[in-house]
């Protein structure tokens, strides 16, 4: 090897070294510590293309290309927990092999969002020559959607001078916060939420190697808080097991500190029969010795008015209220008029049920 590629080489590595540490936390099997240390997310996450749970539709095309040695630039966007992430690091383990960390280049953008980021880190990672035989390196931004729209003018000035031995795959939460220019120049790639049968066998295989105490509501409680998002899915079970020794529905929420059904239950049918102080101080009460905030409660209480006997202009209006609740409540509305408001909506679909 000549000096010009030992300088390249020691160049790689001084700069895979200074960004140790940089965006999100991601399987490296030349951890430190155990593998028993490590959060059950990262522990389990998927190896291959053929690990990845669902998206077998975007996992496949992503094969044909990698055999046909002609990877564009990727955007990954969808849900947190879909499996966005674990994609692009089975693709590099797959382009690279196990020494795939060499080549690749990966930052979390809602940390390193500005544009010094794009000019130095990003800029010097695709100016140093590759030494393999893919041609290629491989840049991942992460929560690409946090970065400044000044960055995002950079990062599209890096991507059409260095594709030639550059490939990036940018990974964002919402689309419409990426510059078109930048989504143009990739090939675009939606992960939806993952069903939850799927979710429910990656948990399955889990408790099974964890040995976790799981009962049936449990579960079904979790597939229930975790909407699609095995993340969650995961880091939930993992806190669970390590605080109770049985983890059914009740330690579910307790861990989540998600409202319990029954005490939404109590809350409505208080909200909807008991007079209005009564009904005022239950919910207060509740809201008390359970430590939760009125904006907890909103999410359990749609899906409990979907199941009430109303006529349909008490439905709809009752759910058009809670959700007005929910936007004045995220914008600083002060809760004890917004719970006073919300009661009055509950008395007033009564009326219209009547």
């Amino acid at each position: 090897m000549s000096n010009e590629d030992d300088d390249d080489v020691q160049m790689d590595s001084a700069f895979s070294s200074s960004l140790k540490g940089k965006g999100k936390a991601t399987i490296n099997h030349d951890h430190p510590y155990d593998n028993e240390n490590l959060p059950w997310v990262e522990k389990y996450r998927p190896v291959t293309l053929d690990d990845v749970v669902s998206h077998k539709e975007i996992t496949g095309t992503i094969e044909n290309f990698i055999a046909k040695n002609r990877l564009p630039h990727l955007l990954f966007y969808g849900p947190p927990g879909t499996g966005k992430t674990s994609t692009i690091l089975a693709v590099a383990r797959r382009i690279y092999g196990p020494q795939y960390r060499n080549q690749i280049l990966e930052l979390n953008a809602s940390d390193d969002r500005g544009i010094d980021v794009v000019r130095e880190q990003i800029k010097q990672f695709a100016e140093t020559r590759t030494l393999f035989s893919k041609g290629f390196k491989l840049i991942v931004l992460d929560e690409a959607d946090m970065m400044t729209q000044q960055a995002q003018a950079a990062l599209r000035r890096v991507i059409e001078q260095y594709t030639k031995n550059v490939r990036f795959c940018i990974i964002c939460n919402y689309v419409n916060k990426i510059a078109p220019a930048i989504q143009s120049r990739c090939t675009r790639f939606r992960f939806s939420p993952l069903p939850m049968k799927e979710v429910e066998k990656r948990l399955d295989t889990v408790v099974e190697a964890e040995r976790v105490n799981l009962t049936a509501d449990g579960k079904q409680a979790l597939l229930k808080l975790s909407k699609g998002d095995m993340r969650r899915a995961l880091n939930v079970l993992q806190a669970c097991h390590a605080a109770y020794d049985v983890t059914n529905e009740t330690t579910v929420y307790n861990c989540t500190g998600s409202p319990h059904p029954s005490d939404i239950e109590t809350i409505i049918n208080a909200m909807l029969s008991e007079e209005f102080t009564t009904a005022y101080t239950m919910l207060s009460s509740i809201k008390t010795e359970k430590g939760l905030a009125l904006q907890d409660l909103l999410a359990g209480a749609y899906e409990y008015v979907e199941t009430l006997e109303l006529k349909p202009q008490a439905r709809v209006y009752l759910l058009d209220h809670l959700a007005t609740t929910e936007h004045r409540l995220s914008t600083g509305g002060n809760e004890k008029i917004q719970m006073t408001s919300l009661l009055g909506a509950f008395k007033n679909a009564v009326e219209l049920t009547a």
